[in-house]
């Protein structure tokens, strides 16, 4: 046997810290780290796997045999094999041989911690570090300011693989240090203020998007090294973008090398199927209750807070974590121990986690993706909330996609779908969502799912956009629906980049270039953005016109604004609207210009208002409302 030197980086407080949950930085002691013992340079490795009979290292360096270098079981019963083993270096690839306690059984697993892993379908840890030097120290020193929640935040969703392809190179995805040039000059150039990055910790299986995840530390090999996908946040950073990671702690997948029983027990995930099973997503779900598995999950977190400098986290399928008969029929559940439906132990475990994420970062934001009427979801802590700092407002999505797939005809009959929205607009820090979900499986694209013809498909999408940029909360857009992708997403093909050439397309590229320059520069559209001091109705009644009146507000009255939205494609020249006061209003944006591809056939130049009472208001105005259009209207100074 070859030898393996008794070493370890963790000291007795890790290990306390480890057994009650509380240690947050379990990735600088667990994994493969390249040390010097005693003048002899090589790797330390250590492993939590409590139920193991032994624990071997084997890998490339060994011809991967198990017994050559066997990890030593710590002394204090918390589970730890660790072991220093000479001469092995950056590179070396290495899995865990563990020879189960319990069963007699034989597994070979990827290191839960690695920071690197071999490119699918190849499933081996590699022995990593990187010296990556930051140039984005500017950016960290002003990110609060950008992540606030008075500030605008307009999030671009990004699937690295899809984005673009090079078609002249066996249609091959873009590399990390490709897309750092491209993908940022593109972001830039249309004016989000974040993007956001479906999965890209390592994943076994394709078709899953990066939602069955089996390496929690490690960015996927699939676009290049770690230090790369390093020098993409940096890039993005250099040019005032944030960047928000999709987590996944509500699940991981049973692929033999990954986390699920891991050690011949149910290590990671919950024991009780009926708890420790997701039947939609045919994965397992964590043991929130277990200690050392909430510090796994919270360290997670921090590590790409603090490693890699990314500026938020947002949290995938929540709904699934906070309710134990989620997607399960009668009998498929069990209640807690109070009788009721909610999973006690994973609410504790967000909680604690958006209390470390905002003690350690308190400039960054984590999002929960949470479908249900739960409550206080973006409420802190210390008031009985769970702490998350936005959530995705997924009954405004529904809503406004059902609204906007009818024919303007009907619209008069459902007034009600598309004003509910503002019912409950302040109970949360609400996002709103037009993501990857709404374009896959059936549903078309975003475009595709507008009624009419090629004029009314295009100009109904753009009145869509700007009501979303104009409604209360924060924003969100999946990629491609920039510029009206025709078709629905497909993650083996590349965006049709080739429409931006037509003029219909390139006109929605356009609009969202100007809305996003509107949103950030007129403090009404975000300086409130989640409070109901920031919104009042003009008109909502109008249903026979299918119109909506409506003001965004600041604390200083003369940067509000007034919007008017005509929801048919019926233009209205002399349509009448109660003001606040009277004074002369100028058009600050107007989504049927014509460099939108619009008819460019009504501008509100310049108007003065009238004594005339009108929505309940001493002074009014008329106004020319575009057909399937909007108005942004301002006073002027």
């Amino acid at each position: 046997m070859a030898t393996v030197k008794p070493y370890s980086l963790f000291t007795e407080f890790d290990i306390s810290l480890f057994k009650s949950g509380k240690h947050y930085n379990l990735y600088e002691k667990f994994g493969s780290h390249l040390v010097s013992v005693d003048g002899e340079e090589g790797t330390y490795f250590a492993v939590w796997a409590p139920s193991a009979k032994s624990v071997s290292v084997i890998g490339d360096f060994n011809f991967w045999l198990e017994g050559e270098h066997q990890l030593n079981v710590r002394w204090d019963e918390s589970g730890i094999w660790e072991g220093f083993i000479p001469n092995i270096e950056k590179g070396a690839t290495y899995k865990y041989k563990i020879h189960s306690n319990n069963n007699d059984l034989k597994t070979e697993k990827a290191d839960p911690y690695a920071r690197r892993c071999e490119h699918p379908p190849k499933t081996a840890s590699v022995v990593w570090d990187d010296d990556y030097k930051w140039q984005d120290k500017s950016w960290l020193k002003k990110r609060k300011k950008h992540n606030a929640l008075d500030a605008p935040y307009s999030v671009y969703e990004v699937h690295l693989g899809s984005w673009k392809k090079r078609i002249d190179d066996n249609n091959r995805s873009l590399s990390f240090t490709e897309l750092s040039e491209e993908l940022v000059d593109y972001v830039k150039e249309m004016g989000f203020t974040h993007i956001e990055l479906m999965p890209i910790m390592e994943y076994p299986y394709d078709p899953s998007w990066g939602y069955q995840l089996t390496g929690y530390f490690a960015p996927t090999s699939r676009f290049g090294y770690p230090d790369e996908f390093k020098l993409l946040v940096d890039k993005l950073h250099q040019n005032d973008i944030g960047v928000i990671l999709d987590w996944v702690p509500s699940h991981f997948p049973e692929d033999s090398h990954g986390l699920g029983f891991f050690d011949g027990s149910h290590l990671y995930e919950h024991p009780d199927r009926k708890r420790g099973y997701h039947p939609d997503w045919k994965s397992l779900i964590f043991n929130y209750g277990r200690a050392e598995v909430k510090s796994f999950l919270i360290s997670n977190a921090l590590f790409w807070l603090e490693q890699y400098h990314v500026d938020g986290l947002r949290v995938d399928a929540v709904a699934s974590m906070l309710f134990l008969d989620y997607s399960r029929e009668e009998g498929e559940w069990e209640p807690n121990m109070y009788g009721g439906r909610e999973n006690l132990e994973a609410i504790s475990f967000l909680k604690e986690f958006n209390e470390a994420v905002y003690k350690f970062h308190p400039d960054v934001q984590t999002i929960a993706e949470e479908s249900t009427a739960f409550p206080m979801v973006s409420k802190p802590t210390f008031l009985g909330g769970l702490g998350f700092g936005m959530k995705w407002m997924m009954g405004w999505m529904h809503d406004t996609l059902q609204y906007f797939a009818k024919e303007p005809i009907y619209r008069q009959h459902h007034q009600n779908d598309i004003t509910f929205s503002l019912a409950y607009a302040f109970t949360e820090n609400f996002m709103l969502p037009l993501s990857h979900d709404e374009v896959v499986y059936g549903k078309k694209s975003i475009l595709g799912r507008m009624p009419g013809d090629e004029w009314q498909k295009f100009a109904n999408l753009r009145l869509l956009y700007s009501y979303m940029f104009t409604h209360p909360g924060t924003k969100l857009l999946f990629q491609g629906g920039e510029f009206g992708q025709s078709e629905e997403w497909n993650f083996q093909q590349s965006l049709d980049w080739h429409l931006t050439q037509y003029r219909v397309h390139k006109g929605i590229q356009e609009t969202i270039k100007s809305l996003n320059k509107l949103y950030k520069n007129e403090p009404a559209l975000h300086e409130q953005q989640f409070s109901v001091d920031g919104f009042e109705w003009i008109e909502h009644n109008d249903a026979q016109n299918s119109t909506l009146v409506f003001m965004r507000k600041t604390s200083r009255p003369a940067n509000n604004l007034i919007i008017a939205c005509n929801m048919t494609p019926v233009p209205k020249d002399n349509y009448r609207i109660g003001l606040p006061k009277s004074g002369k209003l100028k058009e600050v944006f107007n989504s049927d210009l014509k460099k939108f591809s619009g008819t460019g056939n009504y501008k509100n130049i310049s108007i003065q208002s009238e004594d005339m009472d009108w929505n309940f208001r001493k002074h009014s105005v008329e106004i020319k409302l575009p057909p399937l259009g909007m108005v942004v209207l301002k006073y002027t100074k």
